[in-house]
C-alpha cells in the first residue's frame, strides 16, 4: 500500500495514526462553541409583541429578522429568502406558529440564541493560524508578494486569492482559494479544509478541495491542505481517494511548513 500513496500524503496518515495528531491540530482548528448570540432588543420586542398579540404573519417576519430561527422546518429557508410568501401560504405560517406558541417565548428566545455551530467556525480558523506567523516568511499585500523573490505567503481575503490566482496562475474555478505562496521560485496554491466527519455535506467538501489540485491550467503546485476523518484507515471514499491518487499532494496543514520549505 506504501507505493500507492504520495509521500506527503503517507505522511500525513502516519502522523494521524501515530503520534497526537488531534491535540497538535487545535492549534490549527481551536473549535471552541462561542457564547450565546447576542439578540437585537428592538428586534426582541416586535417578537414578543406580534407572539402576545397571536400575529402569525408578523410572528414569523420578525423571527425571520433574528440571526437563527427558533425551530428547524424545511420550509423556513424558503419564506426568508421570499417574504412576499408568508401572505401566500397562511396555513404553512399558521403549522409554524402552532409550533412556536407551544414553545413559548422562553423557549424561543433560548433557541434563537444558542451558540453557532462549531463547524460553521471552522473556515476562517487555518487563515488565522498562518496569519500567526506559524509557516515563519512574511505574508505581503499583492504587489509586493508579485515582485518579491523571496518566500512569502500572499495574504488577503479568499477572494483576493482568486483574484491573483486568476490573473497570474491561470485559475479558472469560480471559487476562492485559502493559501497561495511562493516558495523556492515556485507559486503553491492550495485548499484547507477540516473534514469533521464522513457523509454528504463532508464529503462535498473533500470534493471541492480536490477540484482545485485537478485543475490542469494552473501554473502553479496544487495542493490540498487537509485535515479530519479522511486519515482514519478504513474502507471509505476517502481513504481509497488518497490510495488511488498518488499524483495528487493532499496533506496535513500541520506538515504544510515542511512540505513548502522543500519545494
Amino acid at each position: 500500500m506504501t507505493n500507492q500513496l504520495n509521500y506527503w500524503t503517507e505522511m500525513s496518515i502516519q502522523y494521524a495514526n501515530q503520534r497526537n495528531y488531534l491535540d497538535d491540530l487545535f492549534s490549527v482548528y481551536p473549535t471552541i462553541p462561542e457564547g450565546i448570540r447576542e439578540i437585537d432588543e428592538i428586534k426582541w420586542n416586535r417578537v414578543e409583541h406580534s407572539f402576545n398579540e397571536n400575529n402569525n404573519s408578523q410572528l414569523i417576519e420578525s423571527l425571520l429578522g433574528l440571526d437563527l430561527f427558533p425551530i428547524k422546518d424545511s420550509y423556513v429557508a424558503y419564506l426568508k429568502r421570499d417574504r412576499s410568501s408568508i401572505e401566500r401560504n397562511p396555513q404553512t405560517i399558521n403549522r409554524l406558529c402552532g409550533r412556536l406558541y407551544e414553545m413559548g417565548l422562553n423557549n424561543i428566545y433560548e433557541k434563537c440564541s444558542e451558540p453557532k455551530e462549531t463547524n460553521r467556525q471552522i473556515g476562517p480558523l487555518f487563515k488565522r493560524w498562518i496569519q500567526r506567523n506559524t509557516i515563519g516568511v512574511p505574508l505581503l499585500d499583492q504587489m509586493s508578494f508579485l515582485s518579491s523573490n523571496e518566500n512569502s505567503i500572499l495574504n488577503g481575503s479568499d477572494r483576493e486569492l482568486q483574484d491573483f490566482a486568476s490573473n497570474q496562475l491561470g485559475y479558472r474555478r469560480d471559487k476562492g482559494l485559502d493559501f497561495i505562496g511562493k516558495f523556492n521560485g515556485k507559486y503553491v496554491i492550495g485548499e484547507a479544509k477540516f473534514l469533521t466527519d464522513f457523509g454528504g455535506h463532508q464529503n462535498a467538501q473533500f470534493s471541492d478541495a480536490i477540484s482545485t489540485i485537478e485543475d490542469e491550467y494552473v501554473e502553479a503546485e496544487k495542493i490540498a491542505i487537509l485535515d479530519g476523518v479522511l486519515y482514519i484507515k478504513g474502507n471509505h471514499k476517502m481513504y481509497k481517494f488518497l490510495q488511488n491518487n498518488p499524483k495528487h499532494t493532499i496533506i496535513s496543514s500541520l506538515l504544510l511548513r515542511d512540505y513548502l520549505f522543500q519545494l
